[in-house]
């Protein structure tokens, strides 16, 4: 049964970050590089030379952004856990 909550509780983060992730923004700042974020996540953003590392990066500090969130007990929105 303990083995089930974690499997559930995995699911659960797995499925917030790519909904998040799939509301993205992505734009090419001036200087070539482009920039990420999440609306509505403050403070998680990456900036990189292409695309594909900028998404990458952005999934990175999201998800650490997240277990910090979730290790210092803050509620986030749209995202339930015990």
């Amino acid at each position: 049964m303990h083995k089930n909550i974690w499997y559930n509780d995995a699911i659960m983060l797995t499925e917030f970050i790519s909904k998040k992730l799939k509301k993205a923004k992505y734009k090419l700042l001036e200087d070539g590089q482009y920039f990420g974020d999440i609306p509505g996540i403050r403070g998680v953003w990456a900036v990189h030379k292409n695309l594909q590392a900028c998404k990458k990066e952005l999934q990175e500090v999201f998800e650490e952004w997240l277990i910090l969130q979730i290790a210092d007990g803050v509620k986030i929105p749209g995202f339930c856990y015990n």
